[in-house]
């Protein structure tokens, strides 16, 4: 059976490096939509929602950040990657409090790219075996998290996790109480342990502990140098 087609918005005001990744996409079975700057990646967006956001962040009439803050009040669950020259932490951690899911940095290799799309919708394979063949329900204290769905249970409330939040969460879940290494964490999601996405795991972790707070006796611990451990 032949797989779907990822239906990709590709945001990006640099002329040749948006045809530069729209054939290398285009010959791996994507599906590609362009946008030259934000306010037409805006409305582009929402005439055809497409299964994943690619945006640089520095772009004319609208940068990226503006347009994912907006989308943000009406769609939630649309992975984003924001495409970026800017490595700031506060950059990194502007995008992702904003409801970014990946950063990756320019300069990029086409085949990182591939990997974190594919990821992100939740198509590689190494990711989505655990989710179907493994137990997708764990209790959290008070907290239930039903990896199948990507959300997480509170009395009666339901908070939607992204795939990436939901990917880290389900490893700390199958590890309770023990330390999952950092690296082993970053080569699986991230695909490399460079300093720039170890920043990015340390925001996600960040996030699920907002998430978990309203139980105090869920914990994740940062153990310096080796890795994070979930308690309670």
């Amino acid at each position: 059976m032949t797989m779907e087609r990822i239906n990709v918005l590709l945001v990006e005001d640099e002329t040749n490096l948006a045809l530069i990744i729209k054939d290398t996409l285009e010959g791996q079975d994507f599906n590609i939509h362009t946008a030259s700057n934000g306010e037409e990646g805006l409305r582009l967006f929402f005439d055809i929602r497409p299964d994943v956001l690619v945006a640089d962040v520095m772009m004319p009439r609208m940068d990226g950040f503006e347009m994912v803050r907006r989308i943000r009040q009406t769609d939630r669950r649309t992975p984003v990657l924001f495409l970026t020259a800017r490595s700031a932490v506060n950059d990194v951690v502007e995008g992702f409090e904003l409801g970014a899911n990946d950063y990756l940095k320019k300069p990029f290799g086409m085949q990182e790219l591939i990997v974190r799309i594919k990821a992100l919708v939740g198509r590689a394979c190494s990711y989505t075996s655990p989710v179907q063949e493994e137990q997708s329900l764990y209790e959290i204290g008070n907290y239930q998290l039903d990896v199948r769905r990507q959300v997480l249970l509170y009395n009666g409330i339901t908070q939607e996790l992204s795939y990436r939040e939901t990917a880290i969460l389900h490893r700390l879940c199958q590890n309770r109480n023990c330390v999952v290494n950092t690296q082993d964490i970053l080569l699986d999601l991230w695909g490399d342990d460079s300093f720039f996405n170890q920043r990015s795991l340390h925001v996600f972790i960040t996030k699920l502990r907002h998430k978990l707070a309203k139980d105090e006796s869920i914990r994740i611990v940062n153990v310096r140098g080796i890795g994070y451990k979930l308690i309670g």
